[in-house]
């Protein structure tokens, strides 16, 4: 069946487990989208990236001037911007999604602000498809203090950002990542979203790397799918247990490679390492993995996702200023859609 998906790139590596004034400082948007733009796999190109809305690369708050300049750039680029992250941590102003009514409010305030940002993109003709992604902006710790009550109060929230989405036409994805509360595992993802019970709306962002940190254990080693001495065919039971469960709920997919170890920096403590593609460490059938979350149970074309994204977080600044690396991975990208299409039947 003859389907296909737009291939973007993340921004977030420029940002994510980067410190002015070290050896591993954030990487310039314009750099980063000059990087993608050059990228080339035989004829095809990246058609597009997915934007941090947060400083350094986005300032939401300088108001017309501020978007007119992010327009023009993806413009001069020849890229659209797809998903979006909210900053919904409390060192960039938003707030646990379980804490108390001022954390809450502060979450949803950030919420909100990204998706009228997001909406604004979209009326400008730069992002014609793509979600908002999000997290519950707290850590496993906190949350297995009071496992029930922190996950309704999650699902409270999600719910009620939800409705906020909903409003300006909006729809948002959850990061099952191993660091965020209530989500730290294949299991409590799924739970949740049940909870929050908003299919369509408030659905899940599927991460190569960080779902086989759930398939370990990490986090939540009463989840674990896989031993350390897995087979081949029980890797892949595991993961059509995994995507089965999670995979209705799919809105967004990032394509990634995991070396199966985890690494913190800031508030993403503990959480799963993204390889280069051409790692030689890397765990992973990225090309099969990624038609696990692209295609349903009877092989048809999820409906909902649109675009494909590289996400590349915590490598190091040497390897994304490589132009090599970007062909590896745009190359790696071609393939996965490729291979899904090839493989996929009617709906």
């Amino acid at each position: 069946m003859a389907v296909s998906w737009k291939l973007h790139n993340a921004m977030g590596p420029g940002l994510v487990g980067k410190v002015p004034g070290t050896d591993h400082p954030p990487i310039a948007l314009e750099r980063m989208l000059d990087l993608t733009r050059a990228a080339s796999a035989g004829d095809r190109r990246f058609d597009g990236v997915d934007l941090s809305l947060y400083p350094s690369h986005i300032e939401m708050d300088q108001g017309d001037d501020g978007l007119n300049r992010v327009v023009e750039t993806l413009q001069a680029h020849d890229l659209v911007c797809g998903s979006v992250v909210a900053p919904v941590w409390s060192d960039l102003g938003g707030g646990s999604a379980m804490g108390d009514a001022t954390e809450r409010k502060l979450f949803l305030a950030a919420v909100e602000k990204s998706c009228r940002y997001a909406s604004r993109l979209r009326e400008r003709g730069v992002r014609p498809y793509g979600a908002v992604r999000i997290d519950s902006a707290d850590n496993p710790t906190r949350w297995a203090t009071s496992p029930r009550e922190h996950t309704r109060r999650i699902a409270d929230t999600f719910r009620e950002a939800g409705r906020i989405a909903d409003g300006l036409g909006e729809v948002l994805a959850a990061e099952g990542e191993i660091c965020w509360a209530g989500m730290h595992s294949w299991r409590h993802m799924a739970e949740l979203l049940e909870t929050v019970d908003r299919p369509g709306l408030v659905g899940f962002q599927a991460d190569l790397a960080h779902t086989y940190l759930c398939l370990l254990g990490y986090n939540a080693p009463e989840h674990r799918l896989l031993n350390d001495d897995y087979s081949a065919d029980e890797f892949w039971n595991s993961y059509s247990t995994m995507t089965r469960t999670l995979g209705p709920w799919t809105l967004d997919v990032h394509i990634a490679q995991s070396d199966g170890t985890v690494f913190g920096s800031g508030s993403h403590d503990k959480t799963g390492r993204h390889c280069r593609a051409d790692d030689p460490r890397g765990k992973l059938d990225v090309v099969k993995c990624a038609s696990y979350w692209l295609l349903d149970s009877d092989g048809a074309p999820r409906p909902t996702i649109k675009h494909i994204c590289w996400d590349g977080c915590m490598i190091a600044n040497e390897a994304l200023e490589a132009p090599e690396t970007w062909n590896r991975i745009l190359q790696l990208m071609v393939d996965s859609a490729d291979n899904a299409s090839r493989i996929a039947k009617p709906g």
